[in-house]
Order: C-alpha cells, then sequence, then structure tokens
C-alpha cells in the first residue's frame, strides 16, 4: 500500500518530454511499470506484459529496464532478498520512502517521512555529499503478523511489538 503523499511520476510523460522513442512493446511494459501496485521482478513483468502482447520478449523487458534506470525513473530494489536474489522495480515517487519487508509473510510497504527528508538534508549539510539516489530497507514483522503473536516471549525478538506501547497489536 502507497502512503498517500507519494506520487508516482508519470512514466509515459517523462519519456516523451525526454524525446524517447516509444515503440508498442516499450509502452506496454512501460503502463504496467505505472499501473502496478506490487513491486514488478522482471520475470512478473514478461508474463504481464506477454498477456497484453505475446510477442513481447525477454531481451526487450530487459532493456527497457536498463532504460529506465539509466535515465532515474525506476528504482531497483532487493527488497530484503525475501525472494531470493531477485530485483524488483518501481516507478520513482516524489519524495523519497523506506520499504518495509516482513519476514513472516513478505508483505512490502513503503513509508515515508518528514524526518527521512531532514535526514538527508543533514547529511548534505555535514557531509557536504550530494546525494543521488535513496535506497532503505527495513526487515521486520509487519502490524498483522505482530497481531498474530500471543505473548513477547512466543514473539522471539529482542523487541516485541507486544511489548511496546502504543501499538495496536
Amino acid at each position: 500500500m502507497k502512503p498517500d503523499r507519494l506520487k508516482r511520476y508519470s512514466l509515459l510523460q517523462e519519456l516523451s518530454s525526454r524525446g524517447v522513442r516509444m515503440t508498442g512493446q516499450r509502452k506496454v511494459l512501460v503502463e504496467l511499470i505505472q499501473e502496478s501496485e506490487d513491486h514488478l521482478d522482471a520475470a512478473t513483468l514478461l508474463e504481464r506484459a506477454r498477456q497484453r502482447d505475446p510477442g513481447i520478449n525477454r531481451a526487450t523487458v530487459y532493456r527497457t529496464i536498463e532504460l529506465l534506470k539509466r535515465l532515474r525513473l525506476i528504482d531497483e530494489l532487493d527488497l530484503m532478498r525475501l525472494n531470493g536474489e531477485k530485483h524488483f522495480y518501481e516507478a520513482r515517487t516524489n519524495v523519497d520512502h523506506v520499504h518495509l519487508a516482513c519476514f513472516e509473510c513478505g508483505k512490502v510497504e513503503e513509508f515515508s517521512s518528514p524526518l527521512f527528508e531532514r535526514l538527508k538534508q543533514e547529511i548534505t549539510r555535514v557531509n557536504g555529499f550530494t546525494i543521488r539516489v535513496t535506497r532503505l530497507e527495513v526487515g521486520g514483522r509487519c502490524r498483522s503478523c505482530c497481531a498474530q503473536v500471543r505473548t513477547p516471549i512466543e514473539c522471539g525478538e529482542e523487541t516485541c511489538c507486544k511489548s511496546l506501547k502504543n501499538l495496536n497489536c
């Protein structure tokens, strides 16, 4: 689920404004990435693309992904390697965000906060470092999985969600 303040860039508009040639197959792939509520890996993208155009091949998928990465229009994510060595892709957003990956159920949530933006500003101010890419992934147990744990002992985590105050799990 995407937080309300995260807005995805329009990939088709960005590509058009940069003068990138848009073939029919490339358009299908870009639309799928844009429309997806999930973080897509290349195999899933290919599978969904072939439902719209059976002629799309693996090389077209990878070339399109590489183009979008080079233009900095999509992000490549590991997502805590929940599904092995796969890489996942999503259209960039107007605000950097954190991916919260649940080790129990595999769900990935997105979180954004003004505090994260302030941290980036502090890094730049203190270190004189110009940030071009920000990727932060946090692994643990989601609210749903926490709700299924009955006691902190059953949880087995050093800091159990059942022992934290003000957490509705």
